[in-house]
């Protein structure tokens, strides 16, 4: 049979392929099968977005359940209800009798409800002597039982998605409170950071989430928002970090400054054992010492990194530092991986070899697995900055020399 060359006795809707599967489907009733009408009409509500069905189509299917005189919808019992269009507005809220005609359409369409047919289009029962229905025409109810496993599992598939959504929509509401947080700290402490660009990115999104209705789009959101979430932290944590190490730095110098003596031991050679201790103790050194490089070496030997830095130049450490959680993000770096980085070696130390990885990036196939691997040998001790930065001079040449 042919799409759309056949149409039904009511004339309302073409015979279509779906329509015959429909009905075969309907006819292919496993025997002894029943279900509660009321349970399936509500699965058939909640996947009704799976279904492409509106309200309306729903009320009158409502409508025409209540037709049925029985809770149990039996394979065996006559699933073929015939109410008259104008008992069937009365049971769906009084809606006009074009609407019900399409949502009946709908509803056919959808595989819920089959038509049954008579010679003359109307909707009637023929009894038998004893007072039971022989033959009625209207529409059948025998596809709601037939599909109600399908339609129960298709509701548990909106119930899970609609339950994802709401996770994700939680999730994006405590990354945009935590940004915006976060953002107007950095800006009303004066941390230093490219702030403009990430109030610009902030605000993008933002205006991408009012848009946003699939719940695709809206996942793509919350990774950028998460994203841009680390990179702020990543930021203020590079910004805490310096400032610890620059208290360190005041410490160690009023220290020295204190020390007017030293004792005579301290001047005498030190002892074999001692000395066994302090190789023991280099060993161990697990970090490069602070800022073990000046600035304007690590400049010379990474000039790549200074197009970077908060105004197109590097005038500190701290600039330094900005740059290179820019260059991170840059070439893929985790914020994890970056964060352990700076724990081994040390703000400084991670920044300079970001640097570092930004002039060899052509050479490195992954920069994160490469700055992984460099912060565990400078855990171990097996690491070092100033052979990498003196190869970088080399391979500079004339133009570090001219810098």
């Amino acid at each position: 049979m042919q799409s759309g060359n056949v149409t039904t006795p009511f004339g309302r809707r073409p015979m279509t392929l779906a329509l015959v599967a429909t009905q075969i489907k309907a006819a292919d009733i496993r025997r002894g099968k029943s279900a509660d009408k009321w349970k399936v009409y509500r699965d058939a509500c909640d996947a009704r977005s799976l279904l492409g069905l509106r309200d309306r189509a729903l009320a009158v299917l409502n409508a025409l359940l209540s037709f049925y005189p029985e809770t149990v919808l039996k394979e065996e019992a006559n699933l073929i209800v015939f109410p008259s269009n104008a008992q069937l507005v009365v049971r769906a809220n009084g809606i006009a009798g074009t609407t019900l005609r399409e949502n009946l359409a709908l509803l056919v369409d959808a595989g819920l409800i089959q038509r049954n047919d008579s010679p003359n289009g109307k909707r009637y029962a023929r009894k038998g002597s004893d007072g039971a229905i022989e033959t009625a025409y209207g529409f059948s109810l025998a596809p709601l039982l037939a599909r109600s496993e399908e339609l129960a599992v298709m509701a548990q598939q909106v119930a899970d998605a609609n339950r994802q959504l709401k996770i994700v929509k939680e999730r994006i509401t405590i990354a945009r409170r935590d940004i915006r947080k976060l953002i107007t700290a950095a800006m009303e402490d004066g941390v230093l950071g490219d702030w403009g660009r990430v109030e610009e990115l902030y605000i993008g999104l933002m205006a991408r989430l009012r848009r946003a209705k699939a719940a695709v789009e809206l996942a793509e959101i919350l990774d950028e928002l998460e994203l841009l979430r680390d990179e702020v932290v990543n930021l203020l944590e590079c910004h805490v970090n310096l400032q610890e190490s620059d208290t360190n730095d005041n410490e160690i110098r009023q220290h020295i400054q204190n020390s007017n003596t030293k004792s005579i031991n301290e001047l005498e050679p030190a002892s074999r054992n001692e000395q066994g201790a302090k190789s023991e103790n280099s060993i161990d050194r697990k970090a490069e010492p602070l800022k073990s490089f000046p600035l304007g070496m690590v400049l010379r030997a990474c000039p790549e990194i200074a197009s970077y830095g908060p105004a197109g130049s590097i005038g500190s450490w701290r600039d330094l530092m900005t740059a290179a959680v820019v260059v991170r993000s840059m070439l893929g770096v985790s914020p994890s991986a970056y964060q352990d980085a700076c724990e081994a070696m040390g703000p400084e130390n991670a920044a300079a070899t970001m640097a570092a990885i930004l002039e060899r990036a052509g050479h490195i196939t992954s920069a994160g697995g490469y700055l992984r691997d460099l912060t565990s040998r400078a855990r171990r001790g097996e690491f070092s900055l100033g052979p990498m930065l003196m190869a970088l001079l080399r391979s500079n040449g004339s133009e570090a020399r001219r810098a």
